[in-house]
């Protein structure tokens, strides 16, 4: 926490497993956005600690190192001081894997979310990747847990694509509203 920058504006992260798809998800997110540079690998484990990304003046998004394999060895203590501690934190975007689907390794991080009573959305990455009945089997067991586990969990998972852009419209008008800039008409 000494060195993530005080940022007054609202604040997204990304959290997931080693390889999930955040950098990824969040290159996919500022494609409108060229002047964003966004790194991304394909060894698990590239991102180490936490990049925080300015949206103008409207919200931050901090890309989160991944969990499990490779994971840098101060993950816990990195990231949960900012998960329990950050004030202007919105919303958490736990990603998992479509072709995967939860592992134990996201149990935890469900429990800890939980554990703090932070707002998190759950995301399902690379759908592009898995077979329909492989997804299909996922999505339903992800509904299972959240109606079983899941108190501080947005209702809607967010199918998500980064190489093809499925839902990723979506998901930028959820993370707009979430951060106050995408305002519900109620007419």
């Amino acid at each position: 926490m000494d060195h993530a920058p005080e940022m007054p504006e609202p604040e997204v992260c990304f959290l997931g497993r080693s390889n999930v798809g955040k950098s990824s998800l969040i290159k996919a997110l500022f494609s409108l956005a060229p002047d964003v540079e966004v790194r991304i690998s394909k060894q698990p484990g590239h991102t180490k600690k936490m990049n925080f990304f300015k949206v103008g003046k409207f919200f931050t998004l901090v890309d989160m190192p991944g969990y499990g394999f490779k994971a840098p060895k101060d993950f816990a203590e990195m990231v949960e001081p900012y998960l329990s501690q950050r004030t202007n934190l919105k919303r958490t975007f736990l990603l998992v894997d479509a072709k995967e689907g939860i592992h134990e390794m996201d149990n935890i991080a469900v429990e800890m979310l939980e554990e703090f009573g932070i707002p998190y959305v759950l995301v399902l990455t690379k759908i592009d990747k898995a077979p329909k009945s492989v997804m299909a089997k996922h999505v339903l067991q992800i509904q299972d847990y959240v109606e079983k586990n899941a108190h501080t969990c947005f209702p809607q998972l967010f199918p998500i694509s980064s190489l093809n852009y499925v839902g990723i419209h979506v998901l930028r008008c959820f993370i707009a509203h979430v951060t106050g800039n995408l305002p519900l008409s109620t007419e």
